[in-house]
């Protein structure tokens, strides 16, 4: 019995439109015609349509399974390939679905840097952008350790968010203030993560990039007296730790 290419599309549980394309790549040979010139497909194209939809099913891309055959692929190394591309989707699909749930519990912006939800309410703009930028600078161990940080520091100063809000033009007594202020906090990260002194093994990136990166996005995320009461707190911390 012959089909054509409706029939043979109902009966397999696809489209005509599906058939056409696996013709168009090379995945499904054209079948005889009739005098008439319809296409008559049998109980081989039967098959190998209903093989392409299987793997389909399993998610192999179409570009894989024409690979089938071809320089020794077997449809086993299409699998094994599959199967850990799927294993690694379901990691970052659950780690997607955490990170929803908790902006929704915690009502947390939509942008708020992964790992960071739960205080994301208490950043800046400015530190959003720096942790977006930072997680792209260094390994998972060290941005659980500033998330420890940055939760420690929401909770026990109000440094932070002074900083958050001065002018480029802040005065002279309130930079000395506000570094006097955050000094103890940055001595007591400097203590509990000696890593900040040396983070070269904790970085994702090469040491150059990411200086560069760093110092760029200071540059650009904060203003000059920020900058300023920054470094002023880091050298007093320096001093207090060394």
């Amino acid at each position: 019995m012959a089909w054509s290419t409706r029939e043979l599309a109902e009966l397999a549980g696809t489209t005509v439109n599906a058939i056409r394309h696996y013709h168009r790549i090379g995945l499904l040979d054209e079948p005889e015609r009739s005098h008439n010139g319809y296409k008559q497909y049998g109980t081989d194209e039967l098959v190998r349509l209903l093989r392409i939809l299987r793997l389909v099913d399993l998610g192999v891309p179409l570009a894989k399974i024409a690979d089938v055959g071809a320089g020794g692929v077997t449809t086993t190394t299409i699998l094994k390939e599959q199967s850990a591309e799927l294993k690694s989707r379901i990691v970052r699909l659950q780690r997607a679905r955490a990170d929803i749930a908790a902006i929704l519990r915690y009502d947390a912006p939509t942008d708020a840097p992964a790992g960071f939800v739960a205080v994301a309410a208490r950043l800046s703009e400015s530190d959003k952008s720096m942790l977006h930028i930072t997680n792209r600078l260094y390994d998972a161990d060290a941005m659980t350790d500033l998330r420890r940080m940055v939760e420690f520091d929401a909770d026990s100063s109000d440094a932070g968010p002074a900083i958050d809000t001065l002018p480029a033009d802040a005065d002279e007594e309130t930079r000395e203030r506000l570094a006097a202020d955050l000094a103890p906090i940055l001595a007591r990260h400097l203590v509990d993560y000696p890593w900040l002194t040396n983070p070269v093994k904790h970085l994702s990136q090469g040491p150059r990039v990411t200086q560069h990166t760093f110092v760029e996005a200071l540059a650009a995320l904060y203003n000059p007296a920020q900058l300023d009461v920054l470094a002023r707190a880091g050298n007093l911390a320096g001093r207090t730790t060394g």
